[in-house]
């Protein structure tokens, strides 16, 4: 396992702040290659009573994007829609690594939760 250096902790928020992120599990039922991008792929997520396109920058991370189809996450599903390499992205992939330069993994639950589920 590669040692870091762990960052400064952030400036304190209210708590109330926190109570406005909408972080929720989901399926990713598909990963699909995004063909103009070096890094984006878009992922199909099942949130129970809707599916979303969640475009992330995964595709220098993994050899295999798609060794995480099937597996349940954590998202941010109340981000304003963002538009990267002409794909609408409808939310963000919560992972661990990235801003400490590491290899990302997953948040996932435990065992298996129905999809929709909130963090918190």
């Amino acid at each position: 396992m590669k040692e870091i250096i762990p960052a400064p902790i952030k400036p304190l928020i209210k708590f109330d702040d926190l109570d406005k992120i909408d972080i929720r599990i989901g399926t990713i039922e598909s990963v699909v290659d995004i063909d103009d991008s070096d890094k984006l792929v878009k992922l199909i997520v099942d949130f129970g009573d809707h599916k979303r396109e969640i475009i992330v920058g995964m595709k220098k991370e993994r050899e295999n994007p798609s060794e995480i189809e099937g597996l349940q996450a954590l998202f941010v599903v109340n981000l304003e829609p963002r538009k990267m390499m002409g794909h609408t992205s409808q939310g963000m992939l919560f992972d661990i690594g990235y801003s400490d330069k590491i290899t990302p993994v997953l948040l996932m639950p435990e065992k298996p939760i129905p999809n929709g589920c909130r963090a918190g």
